[in-house]
């Protein structure tokens, strides 16, 4: 039974089955996934406000008014921290492309 797990495992790994990638593609696969989730939480932050900004447009009221004021405050500083993560995990990942090849 041992020998037919150990037949098994030693195609499965000649099949590539079980290759396991090198440490640097797999820093970088880290990395992209890493940079994807923050541009993604940009965008949703840019488009909370531009969400916010039409409806305080069509309504035209004080009330809206503020609600955008205060949006726009503090998805500032939400979008201010995202971009200080994001330029350099993006530049990194540019230069990491660069010297490593996939």
């Amino acid at each position: 039974m041992a020998e037919a797990e150990s037949n098994e495992r030693e195609a499965v790994t000649a099949a590539g089955g079980e290759s396991d990638p090198s440490t640097p593609a797999r820093v970088l696969g880290y990395l992209q996934g890493t940079t994807y989730v923050l541009g993604s939480l940009l965008v949703l932050a840019l488009l909370a406000v531009g969400t916010v900004g039409i409806i305080a447009e069509i309504k035209g009221t004080w009330h809206w008014a503020i609600h955008l004021e205060s949006t726009v405050s503090y998805i500032g500083v939400f979008v201010a921290g995202v971009l200080l993560l994001l330029l350099p995990t993006a530049a990194l990942l540019l230069i990491g492309r660069v010297i490593v090849d996939e």
